[in-house]
């Protein structure tokens, strides 16, 4: 996997020299123009794990990205009516993820979306304790999380 990136990088790089223009939207142009070539002339090899962890990873980005946008208006819009619509709680949320990066990547994710925060990882590292400040459904809150971020980094890192 390593390997690919690197070449891929590097095949960027040439991209670059042979256009003659050094800006950033040209490497980027490049390395995604390198990225489509290897992808076809290894998409019959058995290690493409390069690939599909790419296409993870900017799932991923996106989804954080849709989250965090959906959260801000969410607290904003609490935040600049008159009646408060929060209904604030903590929640233990059973954990699939088992090593310290797994756990530590999740809760920080978490408390990076406005209106949640992480609290503590029960001793055995089997519960993530969170505090929302919105919570209709205690059930949809942790399937939200368990199905959300829980899985797709999972995903990612395994």
């Amino acid at each position: 996997m390593r390997n690919q990136f690197l070449l891929n990088i590097l095949l960027s790089f040439v991209w670059v020299a042979l256009t003659g223009v050094f800006d950033y939207m040209n490497f980027l142009f490049g390395f995604l123009l390198s990225f489509a070539i290897l992808w076809l002339i290894t998409r019959s090899n058995a290690d493409d794990r390069y690939f599909t962890m790419t296409f993870k990873v900017v799932s991923f980005f996106f989804f954080f990205l849709y989250e965090l946008l959906k959260a801000n208006v969410q607290v904003a819009y609490d935040v600049i009516t008159p009646k408060l619509y929060m209904q604030p709680g903590i929640v233990r949320v059973p954990l699939d993820a088992k090593s310290d990066i797994e756990i530590t990547l999740l809760a920080n994710l978490i408390s990076l979306t406005p209106g949640t925060l992480s609290l503590d990882v029960s001793s055995d590292k089997s519960a993530l304790y969170v505090h929302a400040m919105y919570i209709r459904n205690k059930e949809a809150f942790i399937s939200s999380i368990k199905n959300g971020f829980e899985k797709r980094l999972l995903s990612i890192l395994r």
